[in-house]
């Protein structure tokens, strides 16, 4: 089973949708616009992941998912520093589809706000109830965030879009240097998405994400990498399809048993889906 391990839906809404930049995304993006992208590229279904920071997000996710079987998972928001969080995990964990829960760490102003005391304590319930969490982060919070995982060693948990590296100013040697620690973290996976992004419209070429790929196979191998797409925030840098493909063309060279891991066999299992 093929997966897009990371998308977004929204309703468009100026006031509750403020982060996104560009009129090109400022609208409406919702699963009838996604279904013939994934059938178009190959994919049987996608993880939904939250774009607002609210449980309102998370209910509506939740029902998108219970409509549309090709919603495989859902990625919801929950407020892990809140002191009735494990009753909120609980809650969440009556229904099916909910696969896990991330917080927008990139937008916090305090670079070490992934380990403050009040979130890691809901993480640690998190871990109890062994539901997996996303980790959004720039590269700059990467050794923060090591710290972070090496607090948790038997807890699972995925880096999105490869830690946002500067990909358009050349940041790979300091990506690398922090990124290659995790190598030992085997209960820490990576989605190979959202690198486009990093760029400017469609000012990119395959060739500039090889390094990070091929740095990201040495460093979690297969069967800890995800295909994600970032649908439709990678619209502001370029279309669904050649996005993907600066993926799927790169693993080519792999085994099929490797590809099948990054095009859905870690996600798979990750999100248990």
């Amino acid at each position: 089973m093929n997966i897009d391990s990371h998308q977004h839906f929204w309703n468009y809404n100026a006031d509750e949708y403020d982060w996104i930049p560009e009129d090109i995304i400022r609208k409406d993006f919702l699963p009838a616009d996604l279904k013939p992208i994934l059938d178009d590229n190959g994919f049987d279904g996608c993880v939904a992941v939250q774009a607002r920071q609210n449980e309102v997000e998370t209910d509506w996710l939740l029902e998108l998912a219970s409509e549309n079987d090709f919603i495989k998972g859902v990625v919801g928001w929950i407020d892990l520093r809140d002191e009735k969080i494990e009753a909120r995990i609980e809650h969440y964990k009556k229904f099916a589809k909910l696969k896990g829960f991330r917080h927008v760490v990139q937008g916090e102003p305090d670079d070490r706000f992934i380990v403050r005391p009040e979130f890691t304590r809901g993480i640690k319930l998190l871990a109890k109830h062994d539901t997996p969490y996303d980790i959004l982060i720039f590269a700059k919070h990467l050794a923060v965030s090591l710290e972070f995982v090496q607090m948790f060693p038997e807890h699972d948990f995925v880096i999105d879009h490869i830690a946002k590296p500067d990909i358009a100013i050349d940041g790979f040697k300091y990506w690398l240097e922090n990124m290659t620690p995790f190598k030992d973290h085997e209960n820490v996976r990576c989605k190979l998405s959202g690198m486009i992004t990093e760029t400017t419209y469609n000012n990119w070429k395959p060739e500039d994400f090889h390094p990070y790929i091929e740095s990201c196979l040495e460093i979690f191998g297969p069967s800890r990498l995800m295909i994600g797409s970032d649908w439709p925030v990678c619209l502001l840098s370029g279309q669904y399809k050649p996005m993907m493909n600066i993926v799927k063309d790169y693993i080519q060279k792999l085994s099929q048993d490797e590809q099948d891991q990054i095009l859905g066999g870690t996600a798979t299992e990750f999100y248990r889906l």
